[in-house]
C-alpha cells in the first residue's frame, strides 16, 4: 500500500470520526446545546479541512471551491475560542458581536477575488504555480500566523482567569475538568504550529518537507479526535460554574484603592472572621460538594464582594482552597476515629464534599503531606 493510498484511509477515517462526532453534539439533548453546536462547527470545519486529498480526486486544478475551502481555515480557531468562551462562562449567549470574528476570513476571500476567483482557469493555474511570488498569497500566511498567535494568547489568559475565578467563589471539582481542556488547547496549539511550519516549507525551497508534514498531521488528527472523545464522555460536566460578570479579587482590590476606600478595617475584618469560622465549624457547608462563595455570602450575611476579599485577600486562600481545608480536617477526624477503622477512603471522600479520588487525594497532600491511605496507616503504626 502507497504513501496515496494510506493518506486517502486515514483522511477518510478522521472526516468520517468528525462527522459523526459532530453530528452526536448537535443530537445529543443537554443543557449545554451552544457549546455542543460550537464544538460541531469546529470539527464540520476541521473535516472540510481535511478533505484535501479527497477533494483533490475530484476536482482537476485549482478552483473557486478549493480555495474557498482552504481558506475556512480562518474559522476553525475564532470558533475554538468561542467554544472555550462557551465553556467556561455559565452566562454565554451567542451575540451580534461575535460576527466580528468573521473578518479575517471575508478580509482573505476580498483579497482573493481580482486575481483568482474573477478569472479563467489558466490564470488560476498560473496564481498557484507562482505562488512563492504571489503577494496576496503572502498576506493570507502573515495573517494566518498573526491570527494563530492572537488567538490561542487569548485562549490561554481566558483559561488562567476563569481557572482563578473558579478558585476564588467555588469549591466543587469542576476544577479537575479545566485541567484537560488546557491540555487540549495545548494539544491544538502544537497541532497548529506543526500546520504552520508546513506552510512555511510549502513557500520555501524544500516543499516536499511540507508533505511529509501534512501526512503526519493527518495521521495523528483521528487519535486527538478520539481523545477528545473519550475526555468529553468521562467529563460531561465541563467547566461551567464561572459568571462572565464575576470580577478577580485582584481587580476588586484595584478598585477600592482607586476610590480611595480601604477593603475592611481590622475590628471589622476580626468580626466577620469569627462570624465565618463559627459558621464553617457549626454549620458544615463544605459537605455540599457544590458550595460556592455566593451560599456563604448568603447565610453569614456577609456580602459577597466583602467576603471574597475576606478570603481571598485577608486570608491568603482561594475560596476552593479555603473549604478543602475544613474538608480535610473533617476526614482527618474520620481517619482518627478508631470506630470508623472499616470506612473506605471513597466513602470518606464522599462524606467530607469531595466527589473525585484525585481532588481528595490532591487536596489531602497539600494539607498533610501525605496521601490519606499514608495518613491511615501512619495512625495504625502510632497506635501500636
Amino acid at each position: 500500500m502507497d504513501k496515496v493510498n494510506v493518506l486517502l484511509i486515514v483522511t477518510v477515517i478522521s472526516i468520517l470520526i468528525s462527522l459523526i462526532l459532530a453530528f452526536f453534539l448537535l443530537t445529543v439533548k443537554t443543557k449545554y446545546k451552544t457549546s455542543n453546536v460550537l464544538f460541531a462547527a469546529f470539527l464540520v470545519i476541521a473535516a472540510i479541512d481535511l478533505s484535501e486529498p479527497l477533494f483533490s480526486l475530484v476536482v482537476d486544478g485549482p478552483s473557486n471551491l478549493g480555495m474557498l475551502r482552504t481558506t475556512l481555515a480562518f474559522l476553525q480557531i475564532p470558533v475554538f475560542y468561542l467554544y472555550v468562551v462557551s465553556v467556561c462562562y455559565s452566562d454565554f449567549k451567542l451575540k451580534p458581536k461575535y460576527l466580528l470574528h468573521l473578518l479575517p476570513f471575508l478580509i482573505v476571500n476580498i483579497v482573493l477575488l481580482p486575481r483568482f476567483y474573477t478569472v479563467d482557469a489558466a490564470s488560476k493555474i498560473n496564481f498557484i504555480t507562482n505562488r512563492q511570488d504571489m503577494i496576496e498569497l503572502q498576506f493570507i500566511h502573515i495573517l494566518f500566523h498573526i491570527q494563530f498567535v492572537v488567538y490561542f494568547v487569548a485562549v490561554f489568559m481566558l483559561l488562567k482567569k476563569t481557572k482563578k475565578l473558579y478558585l476564588e467563589n467555588n469549591a466543587g471539582t469542576h476544577i479537575n475538568s479545566y485541567n484537560w481542556l488546557f491540555q487540549f488547547t495545548v494539544v491544538l496549539t502544537v497541532l497548529y504550529s506543526v500546520a504552520l511550519l508546513k506552510n512555511i516549507f510549502k513557500f520555501s525551497d524544500y516543499p516536499y518537507i511540507s508533505e511529509w508534514i501534512k501526512f503526519g498531521i493527518l495521521l495523528l488528527q483521528p487519535f486527538i479526535i478520539c481523545w477528545y472523545l473519550f475526555k468529553a464522555l468521562n467529563n460531561p460536566d465541563l467547566f461551567r460554574n464561572v459568571d462572565s460578570k464575576l470580577k478577580l479579587v485582584s481587580e476588586i482590590i484595584l478598585e477600592e484603592k482607586d476610590n480611595e476606600q480601604s477593603v475592611v478595617n481590622e475590628e471589622k475584618y476580626n468580626e466577620e472572621l469569627l462570624k465565618l469560622k463559627k459558621y464553617m465549624m457549626e454549620e458544615k457547608p463544605f459537605l455540599n460538594p457544590s458550595v460556592t462563595i455566593q451560599d456563604i455570602s448568603e447565610n453569614v450575611q456577609i456580602p459577597t464582594r466583602e467576603l471574597s476579599v475576606l478570603i481571598n485577600h485577608q486570608l491568603g486562600q482561594h475560596f476552593y482552597d479555603f473549604v478543602n481545608t475544613y474538608r480535610i480536617e473533617s476526614a482527618m477526624e474520620i481517619l482518627k476515629d478508631v470506630s470508623k477503622s472499616k470506612v473506605t477512603i471513597l466513602e470518606i471522600l464522599y462524606e467530607v464534599g469531595f466527589n473525585s479520588k484525585s481532588s481528595f487525594n490532591t487536596a489531602f497532600k497539600k494539607h498533610t503531606g501525605n496521601t490519606p491511605t499514608q495518613y491511615r496507616n501512619s495512625l495504625q503504626v502510632s497506635v501500636l
